[in-house]
C-alpha cells in the first residue's frame, strides 16, 4: 500500500512528465535500461511511439532498454523538490545507490524513433488544409498546470477572433505536450486533459466563435475512462442550466463529472498507441 502511496503521490505532484519518469525509473526493476542489461547479450532492437515532450529515448516508457543518465541522487532530489513522502528504506537505498549504468553496456542495443506527437499533429493539420481551415500548429513540447496552459492557448483564440492575428478565422490552433494538474487538497475526477477543458471554458466564457477538443491519444485521461472532453460555444449556459458551478469544480478538479453531466466526454477506449496529449481550439468564422 506504500508504493502505490508515493506513486500516487508522484503522479499528482505537479512535476513535469521528465522528472515524474526519471522517479519511476528509480522504482522500477526494468526501466533505465535494466531490461536490457538483463538481456546481455542479445541484441535488442527497440522501436519507439514517444508520448513525451522532446522524445528522449531514455524517458519514453521509462526507457528499459537505453542508457539512462539519471541517477538515484536526481531522484531523491526530486522527490524532497515536491515534498513527496518515500518510505525510508527506499530513502536510503537511493542515498547509497551507485552512479548511472555505463553506456557502453548498451552496445548491443539498437533504438529508434518511429512516431512522436510531431506526427499527429502534422496529420491533424494537414487534415484541416483539407477541409480549407488553415491550422496554426503550436508544437508539441507545451507543459505546465493544465489551467495555465488553458490561459495562454485561450489568451490566443481570442486573439485571433478580434484581431485576426496571429491566424485570421475560419482557423484551429493545435498543441500536443503533457499538462500536469497538482491535486493539492482537493481529489475529485478528471485528468488533465478535462481540466485544461474546464478551465479553457472559462477563459473564452462562451464565445460564440470557438470551440475546442482535448484528449490523451491513449484513450485515458489521467485514470479515468474517457479520453477528453470537448467544450463548445453554448457549454456555460448548458453547465448553469443545469446548476453546475463551474469555478468551484474546477478548484475540485473534478472536471469529468462536469463533462459527464454536459454529455462532452469523449470516450474512445484505449487506442492502443500514445502520441500524448492532442488539442485543437477551433475559431469560425463570424457569422453575419
Amino acid at each position: 500500500m506504500k508504493w502505490a502511496v508515493t506513486l500516487r503521490e508522484i503522479a499528482t505532484s505537479g512535476a513535469p512528465i521528465g522528472e515524474i519518469n526519471t522517479l519511476r525509473k528509480h522504482l522500477s526493476a526494468i526501466k533505465g535500461g535494466r531490461l536490457a542489461l538483463a538481456a546481455q547479450p542479445t541484441p535488442i532492437t527497440t522501436l519507439l511511439l514517444s508520448d513525451v515532450p522532446g522524445d528522449d529515448p531514455s524517458i519514453i516508457a521509462g526507457g528499459p532498454t537505453v542508457a539512462d543518465p539519471s541517477t538515484a541522487a536526481d531522484a531523491l532530489t526530486i522527490a524532497d523538490k515536491y515534498r513527496i513522502e518515500l518510505p525510508a528504506n527506499l530513502r536510503h537505498r537511493w542515498r547509497h545507490a551507485a552512479a548511472s549504468l555505463p553506456a557502453d553496456a548498451f552496445a548491443h542495443c539498437s533504438t529508434h524513433i518511429v512516431a512522436t506527437a510531431h506526427t499527429a499533429l502534422t496529420a491533424a493539420a494537414q487534415a484541416a488544409h483539407a477541409m480549407g481551415i488553415p491550422a496554426l500548429v503550436l508544437g508539441d513540447r507545451i507543459e505546465g498546470e493544465a489551467r495555465e496552459v488553458a490561459r495562454v492557448l485561450g489568451g490566443i483564440a481570442l486573439a485571433c477572433a478580434a484581431t485576426h492575428t496571429p491566424l485570421a478565422p475560419p482557423c484551429v490552433i493545435l498543441s500536443g505536450g503533457e499538462t500536469g494538474v497538482t491535486l493539492g487538497a482537493h481529489t475529485g475526477r478528471g485528468g488533465r486533459n478535462s481540466e485544461f477543458l474546464l478551465a479553457l471554458s472559462q477563459v473564452l466564457a462562451g464565445h460564440p466563435q470557438i470551440s475546442a477538443l482535448a484528449c490523451d491519444t491513449d484513450g485515458i485521461d489521467g485514470m479515468e475512462d474517457n479520453a477528453g472532453a470537448a467544450i463548445f460555444p453554448d457549454t456555460p449556459l448548458r453547465a448553469a442550466a443545469m446548476a453546475i458551478d463551474v469555478a468551484a469544480q474546477l478548484e475540485n478538479h473534478n472536471s469529468y463529472e462536469v463533462f459527464s453531466r454536459l454529455g462532452d466526454l469523449v470516450v474512445t477506449g484505449p487506442t492502443r498507441t500514445n502520441a500524448n496529449d492532442f488539442r485543437a481550439i477551433l475559431i469560425d468564422s463570424k457569422s453575419e
